[in-house]
């Protein structure tokens, strides 16, 4: 917990806009820092996380500082780093380009030289944000902060991820999603959205990647489930509903998914991990899903088990002109960070 804030601080009045949650944190002072990446070249469906962090940001204004589990919560103190310009200019020009290589490959005229070096640029652009955003996170994980970054969409935790392996000997991922991300170079790209838990297995200290929520994924990423030998272990939604159904509660199920996850736990957050109505304007809503409480209640249950979040990420969140994905970003990110915070 912060020791001190640096200005008087009455947490029921009306939050000050600009800042993250009206709090009165720097990311000096601040228990946990929330990097932006306002990046979605590679998604293969619908844009728009890119706007995420912003949108998270202005909604966060609105969301009321008490939290009944966690008695002065705000106290914790999170603050947001500074927006990448130079990446959100980036990514409007790259994402013409990677849209124009995608409507190549769908229609099977993406094997010429033109689309090929359009191909090589966005991996080694893509290549060039993870690295940027590696080094931030280390820079904030050497003075014992709490990393949380916010995308963008799935493809911009990685370099956090192997960061976070450069400062735990041995740690798991909860990953709760709607997708397995477990393609390889989807669609030709290194670091697809798609493609992030794929490349988060190839980071050798990662003990266990624990999926919840999934029910959409392939042949191929089944295949890789099956052949790990219980280092990724699925919970799909089905399967799930299906023990709900026939009489279990959602502590059981819960405490089952717990009993896989080892010591040091990275939570993983894409939103469509949610139930559509929570998260309609994301890139790939898939029918199905938590409620906002049940995927609350699992990562409580994950800091009373004595399991410490290391760090964590929420992507996916496309704002939409209704604003709604953002205003649930940012509750969800008032309450991860409060408990990633309460669990070290």
């Amino acid at each position: 917990m912060s020791k001190k804030t640096s200005i008087q601080f009455d947490p029921d009045a009306p939050a000050a806009v600009g800042t993250l949650y009206g709090l009165p944190y720097t990311v000096e002072n601040a228990r946990v820092v929330a990097i932006p990446v306002p990046w979605d070249v590679t998604v293969s469906y619908r844009t728009g996380a890119s706007k995420g962090p912003k949108a998270i940001l202005d909604a966060s204004c609105q969301v009321d500082l008490f939290d009944e589990s966690i008695p002065n919560a705000w106290k914790m103190g999170i603050a947001m780093d500074v927006f990448p310009k130079e990446f959100e200019k980036l990514n409007g020009s790259l994402r013409k380009k990677a849209e124009t290589y995608i409507n190549a490959f769908v229609d099977g005229k993406a094997d010429t030289k033109a689309m090929k070096a359009i191909l090589d640029e966005v991996n080694r652009k893509c290549d060039d944000l993870r690295k940027h955003v590696k080094s931030k996170s280390l820079s904030f994980l050497k003075k014992d902060k709490i990393v949380a970054l916010i995308g963008g969409d799935h493809s911009t935790p990685l370099g956090l991820m192997e960061a976070v392996s450069e400062r735990y000997k041995l740690f798991g991922i909860l990953h709760i999603d709607a997708h397995c991300d477990l393609r390889n170079a989807y669609e030709g790209f290194t670091y697809s959205h798609a493609s992030i838990m794929f490349n988060a297995l190839k980071i050798k200290n990662l003990e266990r990647l624990v999926q919840v929520g999934i029910r959409d994924f392939s042949e191929g990423e089944n295949k890789i489930i099956q052949d790990s030998k219980g280092r990724v272990r699925l919970f799909s939604d089905k399967a799930m509903k299906e023990r709900m159904y026939e009489g279990d509660t959602w502590k059981k199920i819960t405490q089952s998914i717990i009993d896989t996850l080892p010591q040091n736990v990275y939570v993983s957050f894409d939103i469509d991990g949610l139930d559509p109505k929570l998260c309609h304007n994301t890139g790939t809503p898939v029918p199905g899903g938590l409620e906002y409480h049940q995927a609350v209640y699992l990562i409580e249950k994950v800091v009373e088990s004595g399991r410490k979040i290391v760090s964590f990420d929420i992507n996916e969140v496309a704002p939409g002109e209704d604003e709604w994905d953002a205003n649930v970003g940012a509750r969800l990110l008032y309450k991860i960070a409060n408990l990633a915070a309460l669990s070290k």
